[in-house]
């Protein structure tokens, strides 16, 4: 079970990231969520399992399946090759949602804060689910696919989105309105990225102008003789894209891609500390039901017209928060000496005071210096203000800074 934490961070959910410090201690925070204990029997496998294991990769319990932490070129140097070239990641195990129907925007803007209906069609973006206090549910990337709505939601959230996002459907049928979702089953989902991204799928997805291709939208397009969807988004703040396709033709489309010069797989170790150095939230770690977007600092999700308007689930708290401010505020920090914390460690103020809490932190491969986000109440959370962090009961010294840590090099379209 969860062991019990202070007001600063009572952290619940694996998700998007990796939850596996204690099996791959070199990888950054979020690899500090605790895993519960399965059987190799119990877990789900993707469609490449057989495929990581023929590649050595070290197989780890996460959010219900059996996912590859790292391969034998180790963390660090995924790390650096996603950088500097391109890594293939499975990350099937997140949930794909279809959203029918005529209401359908209308009903997921009583789910989300984003401005649905402002979404050009094959346009998205990143959104975030809420519950009546204002909390954060899950994290989302939602896209206007013409006649449905898209959402790729976290792995170990889905189960509970879905009964979360069901109750609200029938709340709504009950209503009238035109709406329907589902999870999609029989697909597998791989993320491309790094900087020569966009050089490698152009050469085997000949039915997209990945030129231009802005970020944040979708395309169809054939890989290996298979329709597939292309988004282009990420988890590294590097250029890349996440592309669903059906399972039979999974291992072939992996082997394409990794037969590339250019392409490595990578695991989740690498992943998470790629969105961390990328200034990207972890849901359970960064983000939580207890969180709202705007003590998460996420407060660019949510959409102009709906700070208007409102209109989803816990409006009244976040909307008061936008206009009165917050107590705490999630913000980046580099430590200046000694070990990295790796998450819920407590932050104190240089005069000893409690102030505020860890959430992620881990050694950054990029900056050879190790890097962190937290909570931390007013003004202890403002960039140069400098804070203490007690790992292995010695208080270091941290400086809280802007992220991302690495600049992100999401993709623009060329004028």
């Amino acid at each position: 079970g969860r062991r019990r934490r202070s007001a600063w961070g009572r952290m619940g959910f694996l998700a998007r990231g990796c939850a596996l410090r204690a099996l791959a201690r070199p990888t950054a925070g979020a690899v500090g969520l605790a895993v519960r204990a399965m059987s190799s029997e119990t877990l789900l496998k993707t469609a490449l399992h057989d495929k990581h294991v023929e590649l050595g990769g070290k197989m780890v319990p996460f959010a219900g399946y059996s996912m590859p932490v790292q391969y034998p070129d180790g963390i660090k140097e995924s790390h650096l090759w996603t950088r500097e070239s391109a890594g293939l990641f499975d990350v099937s195990h997140m949930g794909q949602v279809r959203l029918y129907g005529n209401d359908r925007v209308k009903f997921l803007e009583t789910l989300v804060v984003a401005d649905v209906a402002g979404f050009a069609e094959t346009h998205g973006g990143l959104s975030v689910i809420t519950n009546e206090k204002g909390g954060i549910i899950d994290d989302t990337i939602i896209t206007n696919l013409g006649d449905t709505l898209g959402m790729v939601i976290n792995g170990a959230c889905k189960h509970k989105d879905m009964a979360h996002m069901k109750e609200q459907l029938s709340n709504a049928k009950s209503k009238g309105m035109d709406v329907d979702l589902e999870l999609l089953e029989n697909v597998q989902l791989l993320a491309l990225q790094g900087p020569k991204a966009m050089d490698v799928l152009s050469r085997y997805v000949k039915d997209i102008d990945f030129v231009k291709m802005p970020f944040m939208t979708a395309q169809k397009g054939t890989l290996a003789g298979a329709e597939c969807l292309v988004t282009r988004c990420g988890y590294t703040g590097e250029d890349g894209f996440e592309i669903s396709m059906p399972s039979p033709k999974t291992v072939e489309i992996f082997e394409l891609l990794t037969a590339d010069t250019d392409v490595r797989p990578v695991g989740l170790g690498a992943r998470d500390s790629l969105r961390m150095e990328a200034g990207l939230c972890l849901y359970g770690n960064d983000i939580d039901d207890t969180t709202t977007p705007v003590e998460a600092a996420l407060t660019w999700t949510i959409g102009k017209r709906r700070r208007e308007e409102g209109g989803f689930l816990g409006a009244d708290v976040i909307l008061k928060q936008l206009a009165e401010g917050v107590s705490r505020r999630r913000f980046g920090f580099v430590v200046e000496a000694g070990a990295p914390p790796r998450g819920h460690e407590p932050l104190f103020s240089e005069g000893g005071e409690q102030v505020g809490e860890v959430t992620s932190g881990g050694y950054s491969p990029s900056l050879g210096k190790s890097i962190g986000m937290g909570y931390a109440s007013k003004p202890h959370n403002k960039a140069g203000s400098s804070l203490l962090v007690e790992v292995r009961r010695k208080r270091n010294k941290v400086l809280a800074c802007k992220t991302p840590f690495v600049p992100s090099k999401y993709y623009k379209v060329p004028e």
